[in-house]
């Protein structure tokens, strides 16, 4: 039998909130629905639960990861389609599916009417570091623990000026430029302490400065969600410490490729870029 479901509010919200899909049948099977509380919006994220006789979970096509008891975690990237779906494969050969809307948001774009700025190639010395780092990175993330950062509310890892926001890009002529993947937060000083937002294991925290991460940390949250932190002046923290929401984990730099003190922060959960202003909310003051 295949149940098919879908959001009883008919539609998803940005902002915190509480959504079920439900069966279409007459009489609603309660095990039978997908809750979503979280932001479910281009760059946002969702924590549900899965019906009971769920024996795999498929979002996008993909397999989910679920707790043992059937939580499970899943986000959207910044250009995410406008609707996704969930699938639970039943135990009895059934399937229920849920439908939802994921909410379009309007990014900071600047318009620049010259083309890029020419540059010279890179040298074969900055190809093959760079290779080599994005190996480190790419090797972190394949990293699983087992870790409940992810069921935690994340907390701000330092208070300041939000500088750069996730999302912005500039078109050159008509030619996209990359889209700045995390948030900025700028105290004005190098040396400032920052913590970590969730519970979770240190997969990075490089020993030398990256050409543009600069002193990089990386921590897994679990369920494939992990947060990086950009151009540290040092770390607190090595490779395969177990850490804690609000411990002090490093400070804040300007190493790699910046042009003043400040904490690059962002947030993934597999391939896709999150929003860090959609798990925090608003800088307090």
């Amino acid at each position: 039998m295949q149940r098919r479901l879908f959001l009883a509010a008919g539609g998803a919200l940005a902002g915190f909130g509480l959504w079920r899909v439900r069966s279409h049948a007459a009489n609603l099977d309660p095990l039978a629905d997908f809750a979503l509380t979280g932001q479910l919006t281009q760059g946002g994220w969702a924590r549900g639960k899965a019906p009971l006789d769920t024996a795999r979970l498929l979002f996008g096509g993909r397999e989910v990861r679920l707790a043992p008891d059937r939580t499970f975690f899943i986000a959207f990237d910044r250009d995410a389609p406008p609707r996704a779906e969930l699938v639970a494969e039943l135990n009895d050969g059934g399937a229920s599916k849920g439908q939802f809307a994921i909410a379009p948001r309007s990014w900071q774009i600047e318009r620049i009417p010259i083309g890029p700025r020419p540059g010279s190639a890179p040298s074969e010395e900055f190809a093959r570091r760079r290779e080599a780092e994005l190996a480190q990175i790419k090797a972190a993330r394949l990293r699983d623990n087992a870790v409940d950062g992810w069921r935690q509310t994340f907390i701000y890892p330092v208070f300041g000026r939000i500088s750069g926001r996730f999302g912005s890009q500039r078109i050159y002529n008509g030619t996209p430029g990359a889209y700045h993947s995390g948030m900025d937060i700028a105290t004005g000083t190098s040396g400032t302490p920052f913590v970590a937002p969730a519970d979770g294991v240190v997969i990075l925290a490089a020993d030398s400065a990256f050409t543009l991460e600069g002193r990089l940390l990386m921590i897994d949250h679990g369920m494939g969600l992990n947060s990086a932190f950009l151009h540290c002046s040092s770390h607190a923290v090595k490779t395969g410490d177990r850490v804690h929401q609000g411990q002090f984990i490093g400070r804040i730099g300007a190493t790699g490729r910046a042009t003043g003190p400040h904490l690059h922060w962002s947030i993934k959960w597999r391939e896709a870029r999150l929003d860090p202003l959609l798990f925090v909310g608003n800088m307090p003051g």
